[in-house]
């Protein structure tokens, strides 16, 4: 499909983002602003990936550059939340580069953890159980903060504010049923088809960054060097790669995964890449059918949710699901749905999990969870001790 869009930039496209009518999403590959709904994919779509792939296909020229956006919760496509949207633009995602300090400010507001921090470290306890005496190799616990506020809360400041801070990752709002806003920062990239081209970048294994930049290169060096980390990524990367293998001709991994950094984070990266088998295979099959992966849930998966289920004391919704566009093409770009928050006018529940295997120390993961929150209390202006 040939591109007429203006050229934008996508300093105009984050002002132009409205919560309730807007979704957006920036990458690498660009910046994308869709606004309004021409149609909205039914919750319970039977087959999501090929129902979406006929809906494009029907509505052809009716909108200009038909693309379904939105976001998948971490149970799967039931309850999803997509639509084609009445208008799209897009920007060269350079323009994320040096975007103006405008930090955010919430109205007073408090600050309340769920799971206490306590409980958590219990519940990790718990886990650690699991995995010594049962089939579970790694099980991903998440806790959450929930942010009460005395006035609604202006989600396009924080918004801003995730994308100035972190212009390499995957900076996104997509709108939730109920008037809801998922917003976040994403550093993994779930999967992206371009043409023949397809791309994984799975991340497991973290150590939070430190601001002394001589300590924050020994704690990369740490993580690569982590026994217990190499193993967690590769449990993740073995199952991205069983996953994609029936749909490429053929699968390229690395011999041995990069750390690459956040603002708040260092994670064991690996890059699998690959060539498309089938053209007809759209970039939400592939999605559908990594989702949810090791990074975000466990292995086996089964049992990871199982456990899941049974330790955290809250529904995860859209937090670990998916979110990103395709398009008629079936080119496209899904992130994991991770350092987000689920808004709802004054509330907003934060999320942020942390890979338990049988080797891990509750300390340390509630630590990496306290990290990983940072990143959404800084874009939100936001400074507590979790």
């Amino acid at each position: 499909m040939t591109r007429t869009d203006p050229p934008y930039r996508a300093a105009d496209l984050l002002a132009d983002y409205h919560p309730g009518d807007s979704f957006f999403f920036s990458s690498p590959r660009q910046v994308l602003l869709a606004t309004g709904a021409a149609v909205v994919v039914p919750e319970r779509a039977v087959d999501l990936p090929a129902y979406v792939s006929t809906l494009l296909d029907a509505v052809g020229d009716s909108v200009p550059d038909p693309v379904v956006v939105g976001a998948v919760p971490f149970e799967g496509a039931p309850g999803a939340h997509l639509v084609v949207p009445a208008s799209v633009r897009r920007a060269d995602p350079a323009g994320l580069y040096g975007l103006p300090d405008t930090a955010a400010s919430l109205p007073r507001h408090e600050v309340r953890p769920v799971p206490e921090p306590d409980d958590y470290l219990r519940g990790v306890e718990r886990a650690l159980t699991l995995l010594r005496d049962g089939d579970l190799e790694k099980v991903v616990l998440a806790r959450s903060l929930h942010v009460t506020a005395e006035a609604p809360v202006d989600l396009r400041p924080v918004l801003r504010g995730l994308a100035r801070r972190d212009p390499r990752g995957y900076t996104y709002a997509a709108d939730l049923p109920g008037g809801r806003t998922l917003v976040g920062a994403s550093p993994e990239l779930l999967v992206s088809r371009v043409g023949d081209r397809v791309v994984a970048n799975p991340l497991a294994g973290s150590l939070p960054r430190d601001p002394d930049p001589v300590e924050d290169g020994r704690r990369a060096a740490a993580l690569r060097e982590s026994t217990k980390d190499a193993r967690e990524h590769a449990v993740v990367v073995e199952a991205v790669v069983e996953a994609l293998r029936p749909y490429l001709k053929g699968i390229e991994v690395p011999d041995a995964p990069a750390a690459v950094p956040t603002a708040a984070m260092w994670h064991l990266s690996s890059r699998v890449t690959g060539e498309i088998a089938d053209r007809s295979t759209s970039a939400l099959d592939l999605a559908a059918a990594l989702h949810p992966t090791p990074a975000i849930c466990g292995a086996p998966v089964g049992a990871a949710q199982a456990a899941i289920a049974e330790l955290e004391p809250f529904h995860r919704g859209f937090y670990a699901g998916m979110v990103g566009w395709v398009d008629a093409e079936g080119d496209g770009e899904w992130v994991v749905g991770i350092r987000c928050a689920e808004a709802d006018e004054r509330l907003l529940r934060l999320f942020a999990g942390a890979g338990i295997m049988a080797d891990s120390t509750p300390a340390a993961e509630l630590a990496e969870t306290t990290a990983k929150f940072q990143t959404l209390l800084n874009a939100m202006g936001v400074a507590v001790e979790v």
